[in-house]
């Protein structure tokens, strides 16, 4: 079993929270909205990822090709909202992630209550999540997603 604090420290360190977004024509909105929580760690330490997904009971695991890496993720909304992030409020983060994790831990909320569904609630969504990881990459610009949802 790995310790509370050294979990909080390796995600202080190689974690990712996250919210992707995909234009789904067949959406009322129009935007499908995904918060996630994921790891990614070189091949060679598949045994630390196994071990994160057991302490979680959940998410999924995969590997990729393109840099050797394992990819330790969490989707799911009930997951994301009643495993990990109450373990990140008892064993919280102590750098610059942590500000990143109080507006993810606020988007999941939103989410739970079906927030995303609605275009009065989703552009706050949508700022909030564009505010998060300002170095990571993204599918679509939020100035194409805001128009998106004017439509």
């Amino acid at each position: 079993m790995l310790d509370p604090w050294y979990v909080t420290g390796l995600i202080e360190g190689e974690g990712t929270f996250g919210v992707s977004f995909n234009l789904r024509r067949r959406l009322r909105v129009g935007i499908e909205t995904r918060p996630y929580f994921a790891i990614s760690l070189n091949q060679r330490n598949l045994e630390l990822i196994k071990s994160l997904r057991d302490y979680f009971s959940c998410g999924g695991i995969r590997f990729s090709r393109g840099d050797n890496t394992y990819k330790y993720e969490v989707r799911s909304i009930d997951d994301l909202t009643e495993k990990i992030i109450p373990h990140f409020e008892k064993y919280p983060l102590q750098g610059d992630k942590r500000r990143d994790f109080e507006t993810f831990k606020k988007i999941c909320q939103m989410v739970r209550q079906n927030w995303h569904l609605s275009k009065k609630y989703l552009p706050e969504i949508i700022d909030l999540a564009y505010s998060m990881n300002c170095s990571g990459k993204r599918k679509y610009k939020k100035k194409a997603l805001l128009r998106e949802l004017a439509r």
